[in-house]
């Protein structure tokens, strides 16, 4: 049984589709088709019940999937460990973050660090999602968050507090406000989808969602309706910038704390070691200082 005929049969279940498998892997859709079509051949049997474009498990792929998740979990394990007594500071490392981290500041700090360290080479993976950290889908995440993983080590590089930001176009139409409860005056933008579960959103949308004018489920897109005077908005100070003015704190909101993040096993691995430490200088000159 070939290896790679269980990595399509894994990345199908957890995907639901061909298309989200394809996207996994990387490789096109009319590959991931034939490679299933041709282990469902060899094993004498259907894994899925193709349904509505979405393929669900039959009770053999049910049976499959255990066996084959334990053989993943053990071919991740060996690579993890064969990397991680790697020593030497070149190959590539993984990095994923999101969006405006990854715009408006990694470009720099990945810049003057290959000068530095030209043999290491960076993919950055541009994503809010959570990346399987263990099979080495990401080696390194930058990450917002109260509490990291459990099953991940790394550090907090940066404590960002919220505040409100408004644009110049917005004040000469507008004025702006002083303070939080002279906000009931003023147009904001606000937060849906999973940005609407943080906790500046909760409270905005407990005391002021009727003057919520637009919505955003990302944080980045927030910034730039403020800044065409379309409403306030509150975001964490990685997103100032000139463009922006920065009001007042929002103190109803807890800071956000920014972390660096691996895996256990490639924490010693010197190029990730190199990166690690670097970004977690960079962040913390850019916000600490």
């Amino acid at each position: 049984m070939d290896w790679n005929s269980l990595k399509v049969f894994l990345a199908i279940a957890r995907c639901g589709s061909l298309s989200g498998a394809a996207n996994e892997l990387d490789v096109n859709h009319s590959t991931i088709f034939r490679r299933l079509n041709a282990f469902e051949e060899e094993i004498g049997g259907k894994l899925f019940e193709r349904i509505n474009n979405s393929y669900e498990l039959t009770t053999l792929g049910y049976e499959l999937l255990d066996l084959a998740q334990n053989i993943e979990d053990s071919f991740d394990s060996i690579d993890r460990h064969i990397v991680g007594k790697d020593f030497q500071p070149k190959g590539n490392v993984k990095i994923t973050a999101p969006t405006n981290i990854a715009y408006r500041y990694l470009p720099r700090y990945i810049s003057e660090f290959n000068r530095q360290y030209p043999e290491i080479q960076i993919e950055l993976l541009v994503s809010n999602q959570e990346f399987n950290m263990s099979n080495r889908q990401a080696d390194i995440a930058v990450r917002a968050t109260p509490s990291p993983p459990e099953h991940l080590v790394g550090r907090q590089v940066a404590t960002l507090n919220w505040s409100v930001y408004a644009s110049k176009k917005y004040q000469d139409k507008f004025g702006l406000p002083d303070n939080m409860k002279e906000l009931v005056n003023h147009s904001l933008i606000g937060a849906t989808g999973a940005l609407s579960n943080l906790p500046a959103f909760v409270w905005q949308d407990k005391h002021f969602t009727n003057q919520v004018v637009t919505r955003c489920d990302d944080l980045t897109a927030m910034s730039y309706f403020a800044e065409s005077g379309q409403g306030l908005a509150f975001l964490p100070e990685d997103q100032s910038r000139p463009e922006l003015i920065k009001l007042f704190r929002v103190k109803e909101s807890l800071p956000s704390n920014l972390w660096l993040l691996t895996h256990p096993d490639l924490r010693k691995v010197e190029r990730i070691k190199l990166v690690m430490r670097y970004l977690t200088q960079a962040f913390s000159s850019e916000w600490n200082s």
